[in-house]
């Protein structure tokens, strides 16, 4: 007898948790990609509490670097995504018609 959870029910767990880190990156990813060009990244708290901070926020290469990195998180998810329905179609095509499957 087994203690632990069926098979079927880990793959799922790790199915949804992937698809949560999945979907983490891609929303980080567009906030980091349209925030810095928003009226928000002027006019936010830190930036009026202390001036400096808001010539640097001003800044277009600081707003293009944050750009970037958002980039890079869509990019990220989107290549996370696209391992996982690969993973989810070669699994799905190694046993065609049943076979094979217990």
């Amino acid at each position: 007898m087994s203690t632990g959870c069926p098979k079927s029910r880990r793959g799922g767990s790790a199915l949804v948790r992937r698809f949560v880190y999945v979907a983490f990156f891609l929303e980080v990813g567009l906030l980091l990609v349209v925030l810095p060009w928003s009226g928000f990244w002027e006019h936010n708290y830190f930036a009026l509490a202390w001036p400096p901070l808001q010539t640097l926020l001003a800044n277009n290469y600081l707003r293009g670097a944050v750009t970037g990195l958002g980039v890079v998180n869509l990019v990220a998810g989107f290549a996370d995504l696209a391992l996982l329905f690969a993973a989810r179609d070669s699994h799905d095509s190694s046993y065609p018609d049943g076979a094979g499957q217990s």
